[in-house]
């Protein structure tokens, strides 16, 4: 794994605020698990933060030469990383980089958000039995237990936080279409249409306020795969639809039935699609003529504008985090 900015820029604390980013001369589980939770909280919404092992500092400022690391503590950090992680409540796995800086080894622990805050670690995370847990929280440039205001605070905060908004990790540029994008800014005419192919795709969705992150490490956010993926299953199993009509009923004679392929794609695609299913196979015309009129009497089974409305409401009400229907 690649740290998406330089080594010397978190050394120097360039282009990332300096209470984002922790120095430790040596690995201290204990300590350092306080800040991994801190920044995985991320209280402040600035993005998380960086903890480099191997770094000594004086007055907030790293030591250069670096302390560094010997190769068998790299081993050691690795495997107990591993299981240190699972102590967390619930678990919480920072991104590992190791670095050389100074002819010397340098562990880089990359904290991103976590999706499942907040998060609590324990007291002393190298304690065999009976962990007491608490809630840590980036204060200036510390990591400090959250008193009873911060952790109402901080729960609050992170359980009403739209999962649309959220940041998807996995996601990269190619997995948004830049036709739908496209067809969707000349639907709403927006300026931005034209300028899809001198700026590229993310600095477009930034202007539309669909990345989520700090400069150094900007995610594409949930909606925008909502709204822009063709493959939208990749990331939501099971986002999908499934029409079956029964003719007689499916009470009536249950094995008589229609089935329609699969509709699968972004959210508008697959709304558009499923209304174009159901006016053909659902929606069905009467036509009344009556005596001494021009014009015949139209009377449709459902009403169009009804079952669009039941159909977008399933869309946007739908829980995209769970896996299965």
């Amino acid at each position: 794994m690649e740290l998406e900015l330089s080594i010397e820029d978190l050394l120097n604390k360039r282009r990332v605020e300096s209470d984002r980013i922790e120095f430790k001369a040596s690995w201290n589980p204990d300590d350092i698990y306080h800040s991994i939770c801190a920044f995985a909280n991320d209280f402040d919404n600035v993005g998380g933060g960086y903890v480099l092992i191997g770094v000594e500092e004086k007055n907030g400022v790293a030591v250069r030469p670096v302390k560094g690391l010997e190769e068998y503590e790299l081993d050691t950090i690795q495997k107990e990383l591993l299981g240190y992680n699972n102590t967390m409540i619930p678990a919480y796995f920072p991104r590992v980089i190791i670095e050389q800086v100074d002819g010397k080894n340098v562990v880089v622990l990359w904290v991103t958000p976590g999706v499942q805050r907040p998060y609590k670690a324990p007291e002393h995370v190298t304690a065999k039995k009976d962990k007491k847990y608490y809630y840590y929280i980036r204060y200036a440039t510390s990591s400090v237990r959250a008193n009873a205001e911060q952790e109402r605070e901080l729960i609050n905060m992170t359980n009403y936080a739209p999962f649309d908004t959220r940041p998807n990790f996995e996601a990269t540029e190619s997995d948004i279409s830049v036709a739908l994008l496209t067809d969707h800014l000349n639907t709403t005419k927006s300026k931005l249409a034209k300028q899809i192919g001198k700026r590229g795709v993310m600095e477009v969705l930034g202007d539309m306020q669909l990345l989520v992150g700090p400069l150094e490490q900007l995610c594409i956010s949930n909606a925008a795969l909502m709204m822009f993926c063709e493959h939208l299953d990749k990331f939501f199993p099971y986002t999908q639809v499934e029409i079956t009509k029964f003719p007689e009923g499916s009470i009536k004679n249950p094995n008589n039935f229609i089935e329609v392929p699969v509709i699968k794609g972004s959210v508008p695609t697959m709304i558009k699609r499923t209304m174009e299913k159901l006016q053909d196979m659902v929606i069905e015309e009467k036509v009344t003529k009556v005596d001494y009129q021009m014009e015949a009497i139209r009377r449709y089974s459902y009403p169009y504008q009804a079952l669009e409305e039941a159909v977008v409401n399933a869309f946007y009400h739908r829980d995209y985090q769970i896996s299965i229907l």
